[in-house]
């Protein structure tokens, strides 16, 4: 049975900039600094280990709340054990660095991440292209009228 994992994206405000941000220095320096050598891996570190391993690996997939929406995702590829430089602890949550974006659903706000079972997981939007097309296009309107116009639905 395939489990996922959902997490607030902090910082980001729009799925174009969370796309803009993975070819971006600061990323680069971000994946050099977690031992990351594979173009194809991105990982993002966490101080709990999910204790549904097996699930999760499954297939499990790690879903971005953006702006108090589930929007995209990311395919995880494995869970590591790591430390930082002072010795502490981490979970890293290695994923393909492929976004995937989904059918937008609300999300509160919540500390850390939680487990996202398949059945509740949003789909993911069938044209892949467009659906970019349409965040970056997105991202240059104000938030309150983004809200207004998804609200609409």
């Amino acid at each position: 049975m395939v489990v996922h994992l959902v997490k607030l994206c902090v910082g980001v405000e729009s799925i174009d900039e969370l796309a803009q941000y993975f070819s971006s220095e600061e990323c680069k320096k971000a994946r050099k600094r977690k031992g990351l050598k594979r173009p194809d891996e991105h990982a993002h570190w966490t101080r709990m280990k999910p204790k549904r391993l097996e699930e999760v690996l499954d297939g499990g997939s790690l879903y971005w709340v953006i702006r108090g929406r589930i929007c995209v995702r990311h395919r995880i590829l494995r869970l590591d054990d790591v430390a930082d430089e002072k010795g502490n602890r981490y979970c890293a949550i290695v994923y393909d660095p492929k976004l995937i974006l989904t059918e937008t659903r609300p999300r509160r706000a919540f500390q850390g991440w939680r487990y996202l079972e398949d059945e509740d997981a949003p789909p993911d939007l069938a044209d892949q292209r467009a659906a970019l097309r349409a965040a970056q296009a997105e991202a240059d309107l104000p938030p309150k009228m983004v809200e207004e116009l998804k609200s609409l639905d």
